[in-house]
């Protein structure tokens, strides 16, 4: 057999799907950047398609993820609330364990040289 793979993309829903991998690369990359517009850029993602993304988490939440500072002389900045970070801090714990798992149910059911993820 070929070397094959798996992936999990673990999703969180309320009303509806509000946090997966798409945003949680989002907040590492404003993390990163301290710039939502720098941070979609770098993804090739819309600036406003990012912030309804950010609204629609918001609203599922109840609580900010973002600080934001308005541009000017010294530019605007972007950080993540102490909420934000916690809970982007919780998905990625989460991810973890998830694949952890994954994998190795994944090697029981395929064998042990079908392993890893893309």
């Amino acid at each position: 057999m070929n070397d094959i793979r798996f992936v999990v993309s673990p999703r969180i829903m309320g009303e509806e799907k509000f946090f997966g991998p798409g945003i949680a690369v989002l907040l590492h990359r404003v993390e990163e950047y301290h710039s939502i517009r720098q941070a979609t850029a770098s993804m090739g993602m819309a600036y406003s398609k990012a912030w309804a993304i950010i609204r629609r988490a918001e609203r599922e939440l109840g609580f900010p993820l973002l600080n934001t500072t308005t541009g000017g002389k010294e530019g605007g900045g972007a950080s993540l609330t102490a909420e934000g970070k916690a809970f982007l801090d919780k998905y990625d714990r989460f991810c973890a364990l998830v694949n952890d798992h994954a994998r190795t149910d994944f090697e029981a059911v395929f064998g042990s040289g079908a392993s890893g993820q893309e």
